[in-house]
């Protein structure tokens, strides 16, 4: 399965009532696919998919593939720190017609390698969808190690992984061990350039949410072998990146897209609105977007 250079993990716009709002929802779909996204992941960690009930995350399962009419790729997030639940909302996800589910290393239970292998091969083992493993310790506090991701790419299911430690040596790692058919992507819009450096496939996005273009020219310029123009285009974008991600994410993106009139900046506590001196902050970066 290709899920392509650039992917997106999608926010989910809210109302005042802080319900989905379904024709923002809609707006930010088109956005994506005119931008230059090659796969949107519904209910990932920008969606807020803590807050998220599995009502909810199943509607925008079936509501974005209404609408991308397969123009993209539509990977839904249905890990958890519950295997059993995982496995019931990916058997439903499945049944909707995804493309690909991302499961997030469990959570707070912080279980050992083992268990983390065990969990995710309980996945494997009750679907055909295929699976990109996604590790982020700075959520989950804890790491998959380069050993125990190579174990899983052995697994037949398990087609790409999303990496996220911060750590390029882990990366590298990563990338030189798991077999050629397993897509490692960025997890981080800030080591787009390196990763690909390193032989990733790309990246799972949030800055493509509001620099899409530039984000997939920097790509083709590196496909291309300008590396030169990658570089310029990667450190032109580097106060995006960082801005993105000054305070909790996705404040700053839905403050970022409000400004864009895109949608409304509302999130779902426990994450609040930016406060006055953070969107002044914010303001410097995105007047560069606009």
């Amino acid at each position: 399965m290709n899920f392509g250079r650039m992917v997106t993990a999608m926010c989910t716009p809210f109302d005042s009532s802080l319900q989905i709002d379904w024709n923002r929802q809609a707006a930010l779909i088109e956005h994506l696919i005119a931008t230059g996204t090659d796969t949107i992941v519904v209910s990932g960690t920008t969606a807020e998919s803590p807050t998220l009930t599995k009502e909810e995350k199943c509607r925008l399962f079936a509501f974005t593939l209404e609408k991308v009419k397969k123009r993209v790729k539509v990977i839904a997030g249905t890990g958890s720190n519950s295997t059993a639940d995982t496995i019931a909302l990916t058997k439903q996800a499945e049944e909707m017609g995804v493309d690909g589910v991302m499961l997030v290393a469990p959570y707070y239970n912080r279980p050992s390698q083992e268990g983390l292998y065990q969990h995710f091969a309980a996945v494997h083992n009750e679907t055909n969808l295929p699976l990109m493993i996604y590790n982020v310790p700075g959520r989950t506090s804890v790491n998959i190690t380069t050993e125990t991701l190579v174990r899983l790419a052995a697994l037949p299911g398990v087609v790409a992984i999303k990496e996220a430690s911060g750590s390029i040596s882990q990366i590298s790692d990563v990338i030189r061990l798991v077999p050629k058919d397993v897509a490692v992507y960025s997890g981080d819009d800030a080591l787009t350039l390196p990763v690909l450096a390193l032989g990733g496939a790309g990246v799972i996005s949030v800055a493509s949410h509001v620099v899409g273009i530039e984000m997939k020219e920097m790509i083709d310029a590196f496909l291309s072998n300008d590396h030169q123009k990658a570089q310029v285009i990667h450190h032109t974008l580097t106060p995006v990146f960082h801005g993105l991600f000054s305070t909790t994410s996705p404040g700053p993106l839905k403050y970022a897209l409000s400004r864009m009139k895109l949608m409304e900046e509302h999130v779902r506590l426990p994450l609040v609105t930016l406060t006055s001196e953070e969107k002044a902050i914010a303001d410097v970066w995105i007047k560069s977007i606009l």
